[in-house]
């Protein structure tokens, strides 16, 4: 029996229950959080220009994910797990739910930094014959935006740091960045001057789908709770967060929910 593409609205409504009242007030990231996240030289999240509603995260108040957002979870945890028998109709009702075909192209070959490419590469062609079946059925799913102009190669250095320097809020730096001074430029110049300067999937989009692909793996805990806590930096609520683990629960998998909860549990409390 093929497992609902997505919770119940009544998920949303328990979600809400349990979080009215816990949204608090958080100045900035802590400078621990940064040494995580960076440190350890993750894959994280930068983009150029910020789209604007990543200005001010206290603005949001959502209590829950929206269809479309929720959608863009399984994909991304199935990718992930190379689960590509689940992934193809999470595919489809990812579709279905208003997310196009540009911005499921981007979740997707977004997933090599975090997965590798043999699993970003598998989930592709699949997505790519998911799409052509729905084009043979007479389906016509939105195209989607492209990214608008990329930074000039000799740009994307400084644009990337620049990124990494917002995210973090503060440059980063430390001893595993001298010790291989290569990995530090490949995430400053390829991935967030280049993967995250495209522009045609916002920074919350981008992060449901690492906490997604992280809470898939094994061995990634505290760099889910890293994701975790970008994930309120770039707009996103604990209500929301709170649903994401609601989500993974009822449609990927209970251990994929449960590493999710415990990061966000974690977050929470530091």
């Amino acid at each position: 029996m093929t497992t609902p593409p997505f919770p119940t609205f009544a998920v949303a409504a328990r979600s809400h229950h349990r979080m009215h009242g816990r949204l608090i007030h958080r100045a900035t990231l802590r400078a621990a959080a940064a040494a995580l996240l960076f440190g350890m030289a993750l894959p994280l999240l930068a983009q150029h220009p910020a789209p604007a509603h990543t200005t001010d995260i206290h603005m949001n108040t959502q209590s829950a994910l929206s269809a479309r957002q929720q959608a863009i979870l399984p994909i991304a945890a199935f990718t992930a797990a190379g689960d590509l028998h689940r992934l193809e109709p999470a595919l489809r009702a990812a579709l279905d739910a208003g997310l196009t075909i540009n911005e499921i192209k981007e979740i997707l070959g977004q997933l090599y930094a975090y997965a590798g490419f043999p699993r970003a590469l598998n989930a592709l062609g699949t997505f790519m014959t998911v799409v052509e079946d729905r084009k043979a059925q007479g389906v016509h799913d939105a195209q989607g935006k492209a990214p608008t102009a990329l930074p000039a190669p000799d740009q994307m250095l400084a644009v990337g740091t620049a990124n990494q320097t917002r995210l973090s809020g503060q440059p980063v730096a430390g001893p595993l960045f001298a010790f291989s001074p290569q990995i530090d430029r490949y995430l400053k110049e390829h991935l967030f001057g280049a993967i995250f300067a495209r522009d045609n999937l916002d920074w919350g989009d981008r992060e449901l789908a690492t906490v997604a692909a992280l809470s898939a793996m094994t061995g990634t805990e505290s760099q889910v709770q890293a994701h975790m806590r970008i994930s309120r930096n770039v707009a996103l609520s604990e209500a929301q967060l709170e649903h994401v683990v609601a989500v993974l629960r009822d449609v990927v998998s209970a251990e994929t929910a449960d590493r999710a909860d415990q990061a966000r549990r974690h977050t929470l409390a530091n």
